[in-house]
């Protein structure tokens, strides 16, 4: 298989409510596609991150470059293209993990559609379908957000994520969980907002009996993380410190992490994503599908993963409807809590013509004619 043409079509898809975390507000999901042919069929991506360097150092103008001038020649050159060797093929390039996964991501799509497989087949899925969670930004009010979580609940979503800060942590878990019950899985998710001087602060989460709280220190901090786990009752998650399965590894062994969260693109793609599934899975640790507010292009291709048996937890694998009143893909319905896992070949769904001229705002040839 050799690259015959890449092109990026940057895409804005407004959210059918703000999404408000403790790094900003999200009113739409701004980013790109990627379209990669190939002389044996065609595949797509989608860019995970945002327009401005806020989650975490990669954005979308900075990412376009990267792959323009330094990755895709790379894998162009390669005389057979695979995806198992996009990652050997760009390891000298530091960092970037987002845009090596966006590239992977398009080959293995590709690859795996000229052999008209599965990406679920592939990574080794064994549910047809996973349950679905929900992740609840910070609102203005408690009231506002019991009304959100209601909502969802009543949607069917078999799992609550609420997003916390300093000043929107103890109260907000409080009011969920005399409204909902002790029965309702619940976690909270702090996107580092938090140090270790918030420890004793943090403990008084115990009592609420959460499945996790997710990075709630600075990123990479391992020792930090570790410390923390030895005062607070709370499962200690990790996100933003987890890049491979090297420090998925590490932060088990160091007591910093009793859950994963397992994004692809954060770790470089779907390849790396499942060695991750399979450290924890190994050293007996949960692990859950964290989201990115992706459109179906790279929703479709989480729920692939989250079908692997590692995956104990109900992830971030919202409906479409959750962030967007139109995809640019058919949507992903909720059915008893439940999104079915997709069959077609490769990531299983592709754009809809009339919705991907609407929404995207430019297009720029990256390789070839």
């Amino acid at each position: 298989m050799k690259i015959e043409h890449v092109e990026l079509l940057h895409v804005a898809i407004p959210l059918v409510t703000p999404f408000r975390t403790s790094f900003g507000t999200m009113t739409s999901k701004d980013t790109f596609l990627l379209h990669v042919v190939t002389d044996a069929a065609e595949g797509w991506s989608e860019f995970a991150a945002d327009p401005e360097p806020l989650y975490c150092s990669e954005f979308v103008a900075g990412a376009q470059i990267v792959l323009r001038d330094f990755l895709i020649p790379r894998v162009a050159a390669l005389p057979r293209l695979t995806a198992a060797g996009v990652a050997p093929a760009t390891a000298k390039i530091k960092g970037h993990q987002l845009a090596k996964a966006t590239l992977e991501t398009a080959v293995l799509d590709a690859e795996l559609r000229a052999h008209g497989m599965s990406l679920a087949t592939y990574l080794g899925a064994v549910h047809d379908r996973v349950p679905a969670g929900v992740s609840v930004g910070i609102k203005e009010s408690v009231p506002a957000l019991l009304d959100d979580v209601e909502r969802y609940l009543g949607e069917g979503y078999r799992r609550i994520k609420l997003k916390i800060e300093p000043g929107w942590d103890v109260e907000p878990v409080r009011a969920v969980r005399e409204r909902f019950g002790d029965a309702l899985p619940l976690q909270v998710d702090a996107n580092t907002a938090y140090s270790l001087a918030d420890a004793e602060h943090l403990r008084r989460l115990d009592e609420f009996g959460l499945l996790l709280i997710e990075e709630p220190l600075d990123e990479d901090d391992l020792y930090a993380h570790a410390r923390l786990q030895e005062r607070i009752a709370t499962p200690v998650c990790l996100d933003e410190s987890i890049h491979c399965a090297r420090d998925a590894a590490a932060a088990i062994a160091m007591g910093a992490a009793r859950v994963v969260n397992v994004k692809p693109a954060r770790v470089g793609g779907y390849l790396e994503a499942r060695r991750i599934h399979d450290v924890s899975a190994a050293h007996g640790v949960p692990v859950w599908c964290g989201g990115m507010l992706e459109t179906g292009i790279g929703r479709s291709p989480n729920l692939a993963l989250a079908a692997l048996p590692g995956f104990a937890l109900p992830g971030d694998t919202s409906a479409s409807s959750r962030y967007f009143a139109e995809d640019i893909t058919e949507p992903f319905v909720l059915h008893d809590g439940y999104l079915p896992v997709p069959t077609g070949p490769g990531i299983g769904i592709e754009p809809l013509a009339d919705a991907l001229r609407r929404f995207t705002r430019a297009r720029q040839t990256l390789w070839g004619e």
